[in-house]
């Protein structure tokens, strides 16, 4: 989910010393005069961003301005309301009305459900040629098996983030409400379940953190291993099937859900509660165990603290199930996307894979991570001095420029400053030892299957359970359902398309074709 999903959040006061670099020289033209700035319109997520949200131009924002000026470009940025991102797409694409660049959230891969008409209409062009000429740096720095993801019929079509790691979601938990509890962190499922009612004994109103349709919510799907994505197929039997098939996991997955509602350990409007309401409770001290990308720890740290000074965010293994296994899914090698419409000349093409390129650069990371030189860092004997923010509103306008503005990087963790800092290398200790060594998949299809695209109720999507599957969880955790009925659940899927999606995949698995196997 671009982009809380991306690294670098360093919410500590601390002194950072890297050594300095140059900044690429404006392009000339034949005259050798430099050439004026290159106008790129680009759409991108909001990412729930409050600094975004806030200003009335973002185009007018010291940081957008900046980055034109450094990379001779003039930037017209569209935001898209993260929420209703795949529809606006969507709209884009019927109207015709698609910008230079489209940046794309995670998971809208060229051959995926959501992008393969608009490239097969001619909407965006192939890069291999711009990338071997203007984009060297992005060659070399980007893994192959990210390249290998944003190919159609064998051409690179976007530009991708990417991730060195394909675990990134955490479980954190508020430490301090935790001690209060007196008991340990928690292991097991019903670990976690009484550590909540602890929490809930002691005053805390909603101890589970659920975000509405699951998302940043799905830590006990994970436990029980039934996550219901198009990542997570299974072979049983002779057939291979969503995971969600397996029905007593998927019912004790259900019924802990469901126990939670009962008790009050998460909200009563679960179901409506939307990304800014859910951040704000976690913020307010409403909850005290959530699961979010692991690289934001320390924005939690920092974002916590205004109402409770004495917060203390940590990451801790998240609550195994019957095999002794949890977490939550795997990623692909890939974050958000960037495609380039067909129509723009050659020459802007250029501009907007130089673009893309200088923010892999040694220049361009100066930038990203440390701002403007005299602003907020200063040089010193060759070296950057930089203060890291240790406000919610200095974090989060860090965030914009360091994380929604850099449309490529490694979004697993930003290393280098992470280790500036004792706060960051506590992060990278507990994404070495506890992140990296949990997280579901299964078997997955590059490029996805076609009949999840056909069918809009029984489709499964990267990131985003069948709309028929979510409806029946609902109605099952507010108890207008019985639980006991998910084999009925699984009938009436199939018969909306889940036994052409079983038979792609079935068929696509026997015969080996674009088979991608979990780990």
């Amino acid at each position: 989910m671009k982009r809380w999903k991306k690294a670098g959040m360093l919410a500590s006061l601390t002194c950072v010393t890297i050594v300095g670099c140059s900044s690429p020289a404006a392009p000339k033209a034949a005259d050798n005069k430099p050439q004026g700035p290159v106008k790129i319109s680009i759409s991108m997520s909001d990412s729930l961003n409050k600094y975004a949200l806030a200003s009335t131009d973002i185009n007018k924002d010291k940081w957008v301005k900046k980055l034109g000026e450094l990379t001779n470009t003039e930037l017209d940025i569209r935001l898209v309301p993260h929420a209703e991102f795949k529809p606006k797409t969507a709209l884009m694409f019927a109207s015709n009305d698609i910008p230079d660049v489209m940046n794309t959230i995670q998971g809208m891969f060229p051959e995926g459900p959501d992008m393969s008409g608009a490239i097969k209409g001619g909407l965006f062009m192939p890069l291999d040629d711009l990338l071997k000429e203007y984009g060297q740096d992005l060659l070399k720095a980007i893994p192959k098996e990210a390249w290998n993801e944003v190919k159609y019929n064998g051409k690179i079509y976007a530009i991708p983030e990417y991730l060195s790691s394909s675990t990134r979601r955490a479980t954190f938990i508020r430490k301090d409400l935790l001690d209060q509890t007196g008991l340990p962190a928690p292991k097991t499922v019903d670990d976690l379940l009484n550590v909540l009612r602890a929490m809930k004994k002691n005053g805390v109103a909603e101890p589970f953190a659920f975000r509405k349709d699951f998302v940043y919510s799905d830590v006990i799907f994970g436990a029980y291993d039934v996550m219901p994505y198009s990542t997570m197929f299974e072979k049983i039997g002779d057939q291979v099937v969503p995971k969600f098939f397996k029905v007593e996991a998927m019912q004790k997955a259900l019924q802990v859900y469901k126990t939670m509602y009962d008790e009050g350990l998460m909200a009563k409007d679960f179901a409506s509660l939307d990304g800014n309401k859910w951040t704000n409770n976690i913020n307010a001290g409403k909850s005290g165990v959530w699961n979010h990308n692991a690289n934001l720890l320390l924005n939690w740290i920092n974002t916590t603290k205004p109402a409770n000074a004495k917060s203390e965010v940590i990451i801790i293994p998240s609550p195994v199930g019957d095999d002794g296994k949890g977490g939550m899914m795997k990623y692909s090698y890939t974050g958000g996307l960037s495609y380039i419409n067909s129509k723009v000349s050659k020459e802007k093409a250029a501009a907007i894979v130089k673009f893309h390129n200088y923010m892999i650069t040694e220049a361009g990371d100066r930038f990203f991570n440390f701002g403007i030189e005299g602003d907020t860092y200063t040089m010193k004997d060759g070296k950057v001095a930089y203060k890291q923010p240790t406000t919610p509103e200095g974090t989060l306008e860090e965030q914009f420029r360091s994380v929604m503005l850099r449309l490529v990087e490694d979004t697993a963790l930003n290393r280098t400053l992470l280790n500036t800092t004792e706060d960051g290398k506590k992060l990278v200790q507990q994404f070495d030892t506890i992140v990296t060594k949990e997280g579901r998949n299964g078997i997955a299809f590059q490029p996805e299957l076609a009949a999840s695209a056909k069918y809009t109720d029984a489709g499964i999507k990267f990131s985003d359970m069948p709309p028929v599957i979510l409806d029946h969880m609902l109605k099952m955790v507010y108890g207008k359902e019985p639980i006991s009925d998910w084999p009925k659940v699984l009938e009436e899927w199939k018969s909306k398309g889940g036994n052409d999606i079983i038979k792609e995949a079935t068929d696509r698995y026997n015969q080996k074709s674009g088979v991608i196997m979990g780990d």
